[in-house]
């Protein structure tokens, strides 16, 4: 079943395109994790935060990522880490053209 994992965390920058060109390495390093489908990159000047939403073909593969991404973002000196894990109802999202597979 299609997982969804939310995860967000205080950041101080940088934001919009100069998080672009910082952190191009990393995504397309993210896109080749085992089981994920997507992820939205999300950020928030205004709040220092930044984040993402993330769709896993499963709960394993959601859970497995969370715990090597915690220790990276850990690693680096981010605290704060706020996580959730869902399952997708995919009909239901399907009806509301969520981009499920």
């Amino acid at each position: 079943m299609p997982t969804l994992l939310q995860i967000d965390f205080p950041f101080s920058g940088p934001f919009g395109e100069a998080m672009h060109q910082a952190m191009r390495s990393l995504a397309e390093s993210i896109i080749e994790e085992p089981g994920l489908i997507w992820k939205i990159w999300t950020e928030n000047a205004a709040t220092q935060e930044a984040g993402g939403v993330y769709l896993f073909s499963d709960a394993t593969a959601a859970q497995h990522y969370l715990e090597m991404h915690s220790a990276r973002l850990t690693a680096s000196g981010v605290t704060g880490i706020r996580a959730k894990l869902f399952s997708v109802n995919t009909p239901l999202s399907m009806i509301c053209k969520g981009p499920i597979q």
